[in-house]
C-alpha cells in the first residue's frame, strides 16, 4: 500500500499561488510570480531530488497539471530525477471538468471529481511508492480536509507577498501535527516534514 505526500512551497505569510514564474498563475490578478527564484540552491535541489527519488505515482489538481503538461513533455531528460520521473510514473488529473488528458503527456489518466475521495483509496492501495501531490493548492486543501494525506512538505521561502492564494484557508479543518523532520538551507528556505496527528486540541496555558 502506497502513501498520499504532498509538497508545497509557501511564503511567510502562506502563499503558494505561482512559485515558479510571473505567467505560471495570474488568477485574481496575482502579479508576484516566481518569488522561489532567488531562494534556490543546492540543499533545496538535492532536497527535491530525494522527493522524487520516492515517487510512484502523482496526483495532481487541474491547473498544475495544464502548467506540468506544457512544460515536462519537451524537457525530458532521462538523467533528470525530476523529468524522468515525471514524464513515465503514472499521472493522475483530479478534474469535474477535464473529460480527457493531455494527448502529449504520457500516463496521464482523468479522475472525476465527484469519485474523487474513492479513487485516492484505490490508487493508493494498489500502488507501491508515494502518490505525491504537487502544488495543486484547491486539491490539497481537499484532501487534507478529509485526512487522506499521510505526510507532507513545507517549504517556507523567506519572503512574504500580502497577496495571493494560500494552502490553509479560512474555515479549514484544526488539525494537530506531528514534526518528522527539518531543515534549513543556505539561502534561509525552511524545510519541513509533518505527518498529521488527528483533530486540534486546545486548553488554557498555564492551567
Amino acid at each position: 500500500m502506497g502513501r498520499l505526500t504532498l509538497t508545497t512551497f509557501v511564503t511567510l505569510d502562506g502563499v503558494m499561488q505561482a512559485p515558479g514564474g510571473p505567467e505560471e498563475d495570474t488568477t485574481g490578478g496575482f502579479a508576484y510570480g516566481g518569488w522561489v527564484a532567488p531562494y534556490l540552491d543546492d540543499e533545496f535541489g538535492g532536497f527535491i531530488t530525494q522527493v522524487f527519488d520516492r515517487a510512484g505515482a502523482f496526483l495532481l489538481g487541474r491547473r498544475t497539471y495544464e502548467i506540468f503538461a506544457g512544460y515536462w513533455p519537451e524537457h525530458n531528460d532521462p538523467g533528470d530525477p525530476v523529468s524522468s520521473k515525471l514524464n513515465s510514473l503514472p499521472k493522475y488529473v483530479a478534474s469535474s471538468t477535464l473529460t480527457a488528458a493531455d494527448a502529449s503527456w504520457a500516463h496521464s489518466t482523468v479522475v472525476d471529481g465527484g469519485q474523487l475521495q474513492s479513487e485516492v483509496v484505490r490508487i493508493k492501495d494498489a500502488l507501491d511508492g508515494e502518490l505525491q501531490v504537487h502544488g495543486s493548492g484547491m486539491l490539497a486543501q481537499y484532501l487534507l480536509a478529509r485526512d487522506l494525506v499521510d505526510e507532507f512538505h513545507l517549504l517556507v521561502f523567506p519572503v512574504f507577498l500580502g497577496a495571493g492564494r494560500r494552502l490553509f484557508p479560512t474555515g479549514g479543518l484544526p488539525t494537530a501535527c506531528e514534526l518528522v523532520a527539518h531543515r534549513t538551507t543556505e539561502k534561509g528556505t525552511t524545510i519541513h516534514t509533518y505527518r498529521p496527528a488527528g483533530r486540534a486540541t486546545f486548553g488554557l496555558v498555564g492551567s
